[in-house]
C-alpha cells in the first residue's frame, strides 16, 4: 500500500464527498427539522470516513479491516436511511438514487480494499518488514544446504 496518509486513499476520499452531501442534503426543509432521521444519518455518514481513517492509524493490517468492515455497515446504514428520507418526501427521488450510487460504490471500494488487505502480505505499517535476504544470501544458504546433503549422502 502506497499511501502514508488515510487522506491518500482514494476509499476514505469517496466518503468525504458522501459525507458533504449527507449534510447538503440533510440541510434542506423538512430534513432540516427531522432532527432524530437528519442527526442519524449525518452519523452514519460521518462513522464511514471516520473509521476508514481510525482503522489506517491502527498500523496493522487485521485491525484496518475490522475498521472498514464498519465503515461499509456504516454506508448500508446510510443508504438505508436515504430511502426512509425519501419515502418521507424529505429528497426526490433523483436525488436519492444519486447519492445511493455513490453508497453503492463506495460500499465496493471497501470490499475491495478489505479483500486486497486479506490477500496481500503487508501486515501494516506497526509490524516490521522481515529483512530480505541479498542475492549472496540466498546463494551462500543454498549452497550450505547442497553441501550438506551431500554429506550425509557420504
Amino acid at each position: 500500500m502506497s499511501a502514508k496518509y488515510f487522506e491518500d486513499l482514494e476509499v476514505w476520499k469517496l466518503s468525504r464527498e458522501l459525507a458533504n452531501k449527507v449534510y447538503n442534503v440533510s440541510n434542506d426543509g423538512r430534513f432540516a427539522k427531522d432532527y432524530g432521521l437528519r442527526d442519524q444519518i449525518r452519523r452514519a455518514a460521518v462513522s464511514i470516513m471516520s473509521n476508514i481513517a481510525e482503522g489506517y492509524e491502527r498500523g496493522g493490517n487485521q485491525e484496518f479491516i475490522q475498521f472498514l468492515s464498519i465503515a461499509k455497515a456504516s454506508c448500508g446504514e446510510v443508504r438505508s436511511q436515504l430511502y426512509v428520507a425519501m419515502d418521507q418526501c424529505y429528497i426526490d427521488k433523483i436525488k436519492c438514487d444519486q447519492i445511493i450510487d455513490k453508497c453503492k460504490k463506495l460500499s465496493i471500494m471497501i470490499n475491495n480494499f478489505m479483500e486486497y488487505l486479506k490477500t496481500s502480505g503487508y501486515k501494516g505499517t506497526k509490524y516490521k518488514m522481515p529483512k530480505q535476504k541479498s542475492s549472496k544470501e540466498k546463494l551462500d544458504e543454498m549452497l550450505k544446504q547442497i553441501k550438506a546433503k551431500s554429506n550425509k549422502e557420504e
